[in-house]
C-alpha cells in the first residue's frame, strides 16, 4: 500500500516556484534550494517536482538539498496543512536516517494532510514515540487497518500500544489483513484483552525482554549469542529457556510467535493454548526445515498438524510428506492422499508400522503389493 508519487499540477506551486522551473539555469538553482519563495511549502513542493526532471544530476541535487534544508523552512513546510500529501510522503521517505528526521517525522504525522498510505509506511519503521502518536488517531486506524498491521509488525512498537489498537479493531469488527494469525487474535480479544492484570509499563518491559529488543539483546538466549541457521532443524528449547516466555500473557505470546525467531517458535508451537500454537506455525518466519520437524511431532496439537497438512507449499516437500504420514495426528484423509507420493522403502516401512492408524498401514501394504506386482 503505497501512495503514487506523480508530478504536481503547476497551479499547486506558487508563482515563484513555477518560474524556477522555467529554464535549466533556474532549475539548477532550485535543485540547490537557492530559490526564494514566499511559502516554505512551495520550496518543498519544488524540490519534490524536480524529482521528476529528466536530468539525473538535477534529481540527485534536489534529493541532497532536501536533507540540508534549514530547520525553519522544513518546519514551516511540513506543518502547513495545505501542503500536498504526495510531498509529505516524499519527505517522510527522503529524510529517513537524516539528522533531524525524528522531528520531521513528527511534523509529518501531525499534519492533517498526510495520506493513509504514508502513515502505513511510517508505522512499519517508526520509533516507539512515533507509533504512540499514530495510535492516537483511532478514526484513521479503523478506516485504514493496514496501519494496525504495520504497527503490529514493528518490533519497536510498545506492546501496550499494540494491545490497545488490536482491541480497538476487534471491538469494532474491523478485520486487519497482513497479520497471519488474525483469527487467533480475534478469539483472544473477543471479550477484551487477556493481559492477566499486567500494567502497561510491565507489559512493555516483559515483551521487550522476552523478544530481546534492542542491540544489547540481539540474538541472545541465556546470556550467549545464538546464530540461527534458517536451513537447520529448529532447536528443542530447555525448560530454563522457556520459562520467561511461558509466563507471558496470551496476546504477547501470539505477537512473539509472529515476530520472534526459531527459538521463540520452538517454544510457542508447543504452548497448551491452541491459539498460540497456531500463531507460531503461521509465523511468516517459519522455515521449511522447521516445518519438516514439526510435521512429525505427535506431541503437537492436532490443529497444528492439520494446518501443516493443508498447506500445499509445505506438502510439496518430501520430508514434510514423509513426516506427516508417519504422524498419527495427521488427518487420515490427508495421509492417504500423500501416501502414493512416498518412495518404495518408506511405504514398506509404513506397512510394518504400528504407530499409525491401521487403515493407513493397510493401505501402505496394499500399495507395496501393487508396486511389486507392477499394478497401478
Amino acid at each position: 500500500m503505497t501512495l503514487p508519487r506523480t508530478p504536481l499540477e503547476p497551479g499547486q506551486l506558487g508563482a515563484d516556484a513555477q518560474r524556477a522551473l522555467g529554464s535549466p539555469a533556474a532549475r539548477m538553482l532550485a535543485a540547490r534550494g537557492l530559490v526564494p519563495v514566499q511559502r516554505p511549502r512551495d520550496l518543498l513542493g519544488l524540490l519534490y517536482q524536480l524529482g521528476f526532471d529528466q536530468d539525473l544530476r538535477l534529481r540527485e541535487m534536489a534529493l541532497e538539498s532536501v536533507r540540508k534544508l534549514p530547520e525553519a523552512v522544513m518546519r514551516g513546510g511540513l506543518s502547513d496543512p495545505d501542503i500536498d500529501a504526495r510531498v509529505l510522503d516524499f519527505f517522510s521517505w527522503a529524510l529517513g536516517g537524516a539528522p533531524g528526521a525524528e522531528a520531521a517525522t513528527d511534523l509529518v504525522l501531525r499534519n492533517p494532510a498526510i495520506a493513509d498510505e504514508t502513515v502505513v509506511a511510517l508505522a512499519g519503521r517508526a520509533s516507539q514515540n512515533e507509533i504512540d502518536l499514530i495510535a492516537v488517531n483511532e478514526e484513521r486506524l479503523l478506516r485504514c487497518p493496514a496501519i494496525i498491521s504495520a504497527m503490529y509488525g514493528n518490533r519497536l512498537a510498545r506492546m501496550s500500544t499494540v494491545d490497545r489498537v488490536i482491541e480497538l479493531a476487534v471491538r469494532n469488527g474491523v478485520r486487519v489483513g497482513g497479520i497471519t494469525a488474525w483469527e487467533e487474535i480475534c478469539k483472544v480479544y473477543a471479550h477484551g484483552s487477556d493481559r492477566g492484570g499486567v500494567s502497561d509499563e510491565d507489559m512493555d518491559a516483559l515483551f521487550a525482554r522476552a523478544a530481546r529488543l534492542g542491540p544489547e539483546h540481539e540474538g541472545e538466549r541465556g546470556g550467549e549469542i545464538v546464530e540461527v541457521d534458517p536451513d537447520a532443524p529448529p532447536p528443542t528449547p530447555e525448560p530454563t529457556e522457556s520459562r520467561e516466555i511461558w509466563a507471558l500473557p496470551v496476546p504477547m505470546k501470539i505477537r512473539l510467535a509472529i515476530l520472534g525467531n526459531a527459538f521463540d517458535r520452538a517454544i510457542l508451537i508447543r504452548d497448551p493454548k491452541k491459539v498460540v500454537a497456531i500463531a507460531a506455525v503461521k509465523s511468516p518466519g517459519m522455515t521449511d526445515a522447521e516445518i519438516a520437524k514439526y510435521a512429525g511431532l505427535s506431541t503437537l496439537a492436532e490443529e497444528v498438524i492439520g494446518y501443516i497438512a493443508n498447506r500445499r507449499d509445505w506438502t510439496k516437500l518430501y520430508n514434510v510428506k514423509l513426516s506427516l504420514v508417519n504422524n498419527p495426528k495427521c488427518p487420515l484423509g490427508m495421509a492417504m492422499r500423500l501416501l502414493p507420493f512416498l518412495r518404495e522403502k518408506d511405504v514398506e516401512a509404513l506397512a510394518r508400522s504400528r504407530g499409525i492408524p491401521s487403515a493407513l498401514s493397510a493401505q501402505a501394504r496394499k500399495l507395496t503389493t501393487q508396486r511389486s506386482t507392477g499394478k497401478r
